[in-house]
């Protein structure tokens, strides 16, 4: 798999990999990665194609899922180290 280029993005990295003849495109923030595989599909042959394909729709989508990503693993860490309220910190002065 090699890398064919990227797409700017102010607030994600976006890569456009090349194995055989299947494309994907992997979004990434600072904790989660989103990665589609496009397949051998001759309309996503190149990076030109793909970057039409990665319009401000999609880009939505994406950080809605990586919102969603963050609340699942939110609330997989409260139950998995729940906090104890009960719990007193000495008073800093």
């Amino acid at each position: 798999m090699r890398i064919i280029g990227n797409i700017e993005h102010a607030a994600l990295k976006i890569s456009v990999f090349k194995a055989d003849n299947r494309i994907s495109v992997k979004f990434e923030n600072a904790l989660y990665e989103q990665t589609f595989k496009l397949g051998d599909d001759e309309r996503f042959n190149n990076l030109e194609a793909v970057q039409k394909l990665v319009d401000e729709t999609m880009i939505a989508d994406v950080l809605a899922g990586f919102q969603q990503m963050h609340a699942t693993r939110m609330a997989v860490l409260g139950r998995a180290f729940p906090v104890n309220e009960t719990e007193v910190f000495e008073e800093i002065i």
